[in-house]
């Protein structure tokens, strides 16, 4: 159970009322009307709450769990325990995600200003928005409808928000402009100068970062991770993007929507990546490439080249699969035979 200190529980709500907001179906119709208090993992869940099943990995704890309820694909409905409510998903995982967010939905929005919050007169800033303690608005920056600016947050000048956004605390945003219902997570950093110089004999020289970054609606940004603005072109974060903690993405970027990007993964200037690409963590992109779209990079891959859509690679360089392990094999062959196996 999630601690009521921090997180607004609803409910409880019936199977039939999860089933239908999340696309699943009962097993049992009869066990509409049963009551469930809460979501829960697999090895936490009592008779109460609702789980689910989506890994094969984990179906020994899915036999052995106690929830009253769990969602779970056809494949897998035999293995559950005697007396669990089976909510039949093509995908339990998204499936369950839904109900999660029916338990827990995000707290309304909020309004009022802090008294030390400083915000320029030549910026607008609606009355329905919540601006926090020493949060600093400039001179043209316009918000939209319901935004929520956290602590500390400093929104440079011209920075355009769509409605409902959440800014949290101690973020800075310079030359953007970003979408509705964008989500910002603490210590970000948007619109700084990207890393572009010439190299010369007496040292690097400077090139000028004159783009700003333009962000779609609803895209999830993490903690502390940066995203730079473009030297001449925009760098462009497509709607819908889901970006994790400790990323960073240098000039001229381009993302399509949908992407997917994991903890410290870094983009290098200029490289642009489809719709719906999924980068797994510390995976790291040379320069000017580009990444078809549902393209698929495994955990610390290197990419040096170009991505075909819907390909998946790995490797340091980054190979296709079936050429990642290929060479695998070869390696633990060579490594065998020198050790006279």
């Amino acid at each position: 159970m999630a601690d009521s200190r921090f997180f607004r529980r609803t409910g409880p709500h019936s199977l039939d009322e999860l089933a239908a907001l999340s696309g699943a179906r009962l097993a049992d119709p009869k066990a509409g009307s049963r009551l469930i208090g809460d979501v829960a993992p697999l090895e936490t869940a009592g008779p109460g709450d609702v789980t689910f099943l989506d890994n094969r990995k984990y179906t020994d704890a899915f036999a052995a769990s106690r929830a009253g309820a769990a969602f779970v694909a056809e494949a897998m409905a035999a293995r559950a325990p005697a007396g669990m409510a089976l909510l039949m998903s093509r995908e339990p995982y998204k499936a369950f995600a839904r109900a999660a967010q029916a338990f827990y939905p995000q707290p309304p929005a909020a309004s009022g200003r802090a008294p030390s919050a400083v915000i320029d007169p030549a910026a607008t800033v609606p009355e329905d928005c919540m601006i926090g303690a020493n949060v600093v608005i400039e001179a043209g920056a316009r918000l939209g409808a319901r935004c929520q600016i956290g602590a500390n947050t400093v929104i440079g000048p011209a920075v355009e928000l769509g409605d409902d956004c959440r800014i949290a605390a101690n973020v800075t945003l310079s030359h953007c402009l970003i979408g509705a219902r964008v989500v910002v997570h603490p210590g970000a950093r948007i619109g700084q100068a990207g890393f572009g110089f010439a190299p010369d004999a007496g040292g690097p020289v400077k090139i000028p970062q004159l783009g700003r970054v333009i962000i779609g609606d609803d895209v999830d940004i993490g903690a502390n991770t940066t995203i730079d603005r473009g030297a001449g072109p925009d760098t462009v974060i497509g709607a819908g993007t889901m970006i994790d903690n400790l990323v960073q993405i240098g000039h001229n970027v381009v993302l399509g929507r949908g992407c997917i990007l994991a903890g410290q993964v870094g983009i290098s200037g200029s490289t642009k990546l489809g719709d719906f690409v999924m980068a797994g963590g510390q995976s790291g992109f040379a320069g000017h490439l580009t990444i078809g779209s549902r393209a698929r990079i495994a955990a610390q891959a290197g990419l040096m080249r170009d991505v075909p859509a819907g390909e998946a690679v790995m490797g340091y360089p980054a190979v296709p699969l079936v050429a990642f392990w290929r060479q695998t094999a070869i390696i633990h062959r060579l490594a065998k035979k020198k050790d006279g196996g």
